[in-house]
């Protein structure tokens, strides 16, 4: 009968996998919460209902990839209270178009927060985003990054100066 090497023995493998499992990074469970606070009366999120309603899916998915970034138990919950939009929109023959170009035409977003941890609010406040040079940003925002990428960009520096925890 050939004798078991202390390494395989049943109570060496769990030992080994629970200081494996010890040393790894904890997978991130925080929770963003988003409320849109009369989205028809944004500054700029959209002409129709339609397109509010697609910046906010957008935007919200946005704000909820960012509780990946959290510790375990804490949640973000976030009043949008308005939205402007980096560039214009200028009619088009066939469609509008929203046209970008570096001036006074920045994103903006304002919204209150509040970082809970088990019913303890750990911070709160107001915040006005806003990204006066979202043009001129190294490296610069390519088609491939998706719909509102100005945007989307503002809000991950905002957050990761305010709360991730990475």
């Amino acid at each position: 009968m050939p004798s078991e090497h202390p390494a395989h023995t049943p109570t060496a493998l769990a030992l080994a996998l629970a200081l494996l499992t010890a040393a790894l990074p904890a997978a991130a469970a925080g929770v963003v919460e988003v409320s849109w606070l009369q989205p028809e009366r944004f500054s700029d999120a959209g002409r129709t209902a339609s397109d509010r309603e697609r910046t906010m899916k957008s935007l919200g998915a946005a704000f909820a990839q960012l509780g990946r970034r959290m510790p375990d138990g804490q949640a973000l919950k976030l009043e949008v209270l308005d939205v402007d939009l980096a560039g214009e929109i200028e009619p088009g023959a066939r469609q509008d178009m929203r046209i970008v170009r570096g001036g006074a035409d920045w994103p903006k977003i304002t919204l209150r927060y509040a970082l809970q941890a088990r019913d303890v609010t750990l911070k709160a406040g107001e915040a006005r985003l806003a990204d006066m040079n979202y043009l001129f940003v190294t490296p610069p925002v390519r088609l491939r990054d998706g719909d509102l990428p100005y945007e989307k960009r503002m809000i991950e520096h905002w957050f990761g100066q305010n709360f991730a925890a990475d």
